[in-house]
């Protein structure tokens, strides 16, 4: 009995580790990761070597408010998009490139508050034809 009970444990964190949903944007589908935590934030797409175009990193944030997202140890270059708290495009930025600086890795700001970013592979966005003003929807 207390083997299955450190099992559900178990398989209950896991779950949570690496949960993941879908995302419309423009009529296309992502399956999503979800970071919706400090340390998941933190971690984010770092030291991953590719990702499948239908793929990406949804950020939820609790509070509506600029961000600023840098690519310090992200090896694959990314489209950065946020959305307000409507999940409306209030911000990108477009095929931003990996940085192996460490800290010295430039920020790349939303300008507008934010309260959820998407991050999918460079040149998606413009493949869609992604504009400002455009939604996500949200499929948890």
């Amino acid at each position: 009995m207390r083997s299955l009970l450190v099992l559900l444990i178990l398989l209950t964190g896991a779950c949570h580790a690496g949960h993941t949903a879908s995302v419309v944007l423009r009529g296309t589908t992502f399956s999503v990761e979800i970071a919706d935590d400090d340390a998941e934030r933190a971690r984010g797409l770092m030291y991953r070597d590719s990702m499948p175009a239908d793929h990406g990193m949804l950020f939820l944030f609790e509070r509506e408010e600029p961000q600023a997202f840098w690519m310090k140890n992200t090896k694959i270059p990314l489209d950065i998009l946020y959305f307000d708290a409507d999940w409306t495009l209030v911000a990108q930025s477009l095929n931003t490139p990996p940085c192996t600086l460490g800290d010295r890795c430039p920020p790349y700001p939303s300008i507008y508050p934010a309260k959820y970013v998407l991050e999918l592979n460079a040149g998606t966005a413009a493949k869609l034809g992604v504009t400002l003003g455009d939604r996500l929807e949200y499929k948890p």
